[in-house]
């Protein structure tokens, strides 16, 4: 006997309208309002097994958009903003376009640092061997070596990278609200050095390896007949659990893995291991934090671990909008103080 899948979808809801129908009239008011949900439900749409490929293009003309002169993000068609809702009622294949245009926003943003702010690419860890997982910072050529002033950017938490405030406003407004850049050019021109945190790029993702599992029946004594009947069961579960996975999740995306970078696994790691490879090693006499969301919480993190280093060589700290919490990361009395006395701004 086959039962389709329209049927397994109803199945719950006939079962409770049987079970209902046999009490009193408190029961029959349940059972119309099941028989107006039933009535609701667009069996057509749940019954939809495909969605359109998670195939998206890898460049902003790909995309069909462009920053204007202005630093927004335009239809180079149309000349209109980003639309999440591309395709109606697909709200995961919407999700993904978005994430897929964010990963090139988050290369372009770099190229800006390298092209219009002149800074350099650093790969971290510095000692990192050809084939292990790497990241990277940005720096102006004079970061280590300017006498006078260090300007240090750190971003929040999520998909943000270097040189990024929020990819929200990246897309939605403008380069200037969304990325470092407009503190980047100031500081520059006000005689700073500068370098750029990237405290999200802690692992590399790469594709988990296939395990052959050998099947039990290869090395064992069982009769052929008992084998060929596991073997046969065996086979009917992957294509239940197959036709399963089809409707739950119509595209297998490939199972990922994540390669975590040495001493840079997390944020506060990696606000640490920039201090104490370069920062602490600059020439610069005042050193200048700006920290954004949990870029706070990091910097409270750096001082808690180099509490003496960062004491001595910073200046002052803004913290925007910062997630810091003193008591729950249990900083100390005196890092307590100092915040409340330091140059401190927070906003």
């Amino acid at each position: 006997m086959s039962i389709s899948l329209r049927s397994l979808i109803l199945l719950p809801i006939w079962i409770s309208m049987a079970h209902i129908q046999q009490g009193g009239p408190d029961e029959k008011e349940k059972t119309t309002a099941l028989k107006d949900l039933l009535s609701r439900i667009d069996l057509d749409e749940l019954m939809k097994k495909d969605e359109p490929p998670l195939d998206f293009p890898d460049t902003l003309e790909g995309f069909e958009y462009a920053f204007n002169e202005k630093g927004q993000l335009r239809h180079i068609k149309t000349g209109e903003p980003f639309v999440f809702n591309y395709r109606e009622d697909l709200h995961r294949w919407n999700q993904k376009r978005y994430e897929a245009l964010g990963e090139i926003i988050t290369k372009y943003v770099y190229e800006l640092l390298e092209k219009d702010c002149n800074l350099k690419k650093i790969s971290i860890p510095v000692d990192a061997s050809e084939s292990e997982p790497k990241s990277f910072i940005f720096m102006s050529e004079d970061a280590l070596t300017n006498p006078q002033k260090l300007m240090v950017l750190i971003h929040g938490s999520g998909v943000v990278r270097a040189g990024q405030w929020a990819r929200r406003l990246i897309i939605n407004e403008d380069l200037d609200s969304g990325t470092q850049i407009p503190f980047i050019k100031r500081a520059m021109d006000e005689g700073y050095g500068v370098i750029v945190l990237n405290p999200n790029e802690n692992y590399i993702e790469v594709e988990k390896p296939k395990i052959h599992v050998q099947s039990s029946s290869d090395s064992s004594d069982e009769p052929a007949e008992k084998r060929e009947r596991k073997d046969k069961v065996s086979k009917e579960t992957k294509k239940r659990r197959d036709f399963y996975e089809k409707y739950r999740n119509p595209q297998r995306e490939k199972e990922m893995m994540q390669l975590y970078i040495r001493e840079n696994g997390s944020p506060e790691e990696h606000a640490v291991y920039v201090w104490d490879h370069f920062i602490a090693q600059s020439a610069a006499e005042n050193v200048f934090f700006v920290a954004h969301s949990y870029g706070g919480l990091a910097f409270v993190e750096l001082m808690i671990q180099r509490e003496a280093d960062v004491k001595s060589k910073v200046t002052a700290v803004a913290l925007t909008d910062s997630v810091h919490n003193v008591w729950h990361q249990e900083a100390g009395k005196t890092i307590r103080e100092w915040m409340r006395e330091a140059p401190t701004v927070t906003s």
